[in-house]
């Protein structure tokens, strides 16, 4: 079978399989499956497959016929500029978070020797992201998941940050003690348990859950982070969360006024309340 022939036939089936750009999904398993790049593939139409390579091609499309994020087939994620390593361990890193990343090396900048801390650190994007763009900034990464902090710290040091960031396993703040932090960053599981069900099979099914949601209504761990955050910050200093589309007007709610001297709400591309900044008065 040739390239022009293998693309085709593997379009139809993902396009059966209701996946958004069929060939373009088709061309990218391809590309993972004979190592070469899709200019070698537009180039080489009648260019013909070896067995091995025929047989990888077939297993990777029918991994994302079922649905399975092409992401997790690759095991990598293009964000912030940088490449991660992702496993079904993880959150797929997404656009939309590059927004709170922005915000925090902003704020950051300004900080000699800032100290940050994120809560659910993941695959290590936002954390590592931040880092990345500020040599002389640390960090500790929280999450209670093991497997998530293994990957992170591959990322971490597939980066050249690995020494400047700290993991530990933790619920929520649960591991920290009498530490003070410049900035606080998360993006915590907040899709309500009644969503769940209707998010695209990609994320519900193979996604994990305990970063996606808490199994109630989506603000359990928000509202842990909110009260939980101004005994881990110094005077000043903020936190960076990102929320559900649909949560500004609750998680504003949440803020004590008498605690936080300022909160606003950013949006994403779409116009949506995406990430809450809150800080802390200075002393």
């Amino acid at each position: 079978m040739n390239i022009a022939r293998a693309v085709d036939q593997a379009t139809e089936n993902l396009k059966a399989a209701a996946i958004q750009e069929p060939r373009r999904e088709a061309i990218s398993l391809l590309e993972l499956a004979i190592g070469r790049d899709r200019t070698f593939i537009f180039a080489h139409p009648d260019h013909e497959l070896t067995e091995s390579e025929q047989d990888a091609f077939s297993a990777f499309v029918n991994r994302r016929e079922a649905r399975e994020p092409l992401q997790y087939i690759r095991g990598h994620q293009e964000f912030y500029g940088l490449d991660f390593i992702v496993t079904p361990d993880v959150l797929i890193p997404r656009p939309e978070t590059e927004i709170l990343v922005e915000n925090a090396i902003e704020d950051l900048r300004s900080k000699n020797n800032a100290e940050f801390c994120e809560v659910g650190v993941g695959s290590g994007c936002i954390s590592v992201s931040i880092l990345y763009q500020l040599p002389s900034a640390a960090a500790v990464g929280l999450d209670i998941s093991e497997k998530a902090l293994q990957i992170t710290g591959k990322n971490a040091e597939k980066h050249g940050i690995g020494s400047r960031l700290t993991l530990l396993r933790s619920d929520v703040f649960d591991a920290l003690t009498d530490r003070r932090f410049d900035m606080i960053v998360s993006n915590p599981p907040y899709v309500p348990r009644s969503d769940f069900e209707t998010l695209q099979p990609e994320v519900r099914d193979f996604e994990p859950h305990a970063a996606l949601t808490d199994g109630a209504d989506g603000l359990s761990i928000i509202e842990k982070i909110v009260n939980g955050a101004p005994h881990f910050l110094r005077p000043g200093s903020g936190l960076l969360m990102e929320i559900g589309f649909d949560q500004a007007a609750t998680v504003r709610r949440l803020f004590d006024p008498q605690v936080w001297s300022h909160l606003e709400l950013i949006d994403d591309l779409q116009s949506i309340p995406r990430i809450v900044y809150a800080r802390l008065p200075d002393l």
